[in-house]
């Protein structure tokens, strides 16, 4: 069984030089490997992608499920897993709760795994 990854508070952008850039330190690899593991579910895939292409920018839990043919309990809970580590964001509207991907996160990660 794989050694688990500690817990990290990885909500701010991650902030390290392209991996190409050379060695990588041991606190940067981990807030790096918590964001990559966040994100290696297709499901966490699929809501980051419709998020980031929805119209105003947010969709609420529930139409999320809906566009992955998913319960609205196994969306919550994938959605809590990005929240986690900083790739989306939410806000509670009565009784919806509205989330949308946080643009300078995703940025960020995309940055650090640029290999040119």
């Amino acid at each position: 069984m794989p050694k688990p990854l500690p817990i990290v508070d990885v909500r701010a952008p991650i902030c390290c030089a392209p991996i190409a850039a050379g060695p990588v330190s041991d606190g940067d690899a981990v807030e790096l490997a918590l964001r990559l593991k966040a994100l290696a579910d297709p499901v966490r895939i699929q809501l980051v992608a419709l998020l980031v292409s929805a119209a105003d920018g947010e969709m609420c839990a529930s139409d999320l499920a809906a566009k992955v043919g998913v319960s609205a309990g196994t969306v919550s809970h994938h959605l809590n897993q990005l929240r986690n580590a900083g790739l989306v964001s939410s806000e509670r509207r009565g009784v919806n709760i509205v989330y949308r991907a946080e643009s300078v996160n995703l940025e960020a990660l995309r940055a650090v795994l640029s290999c040119c």
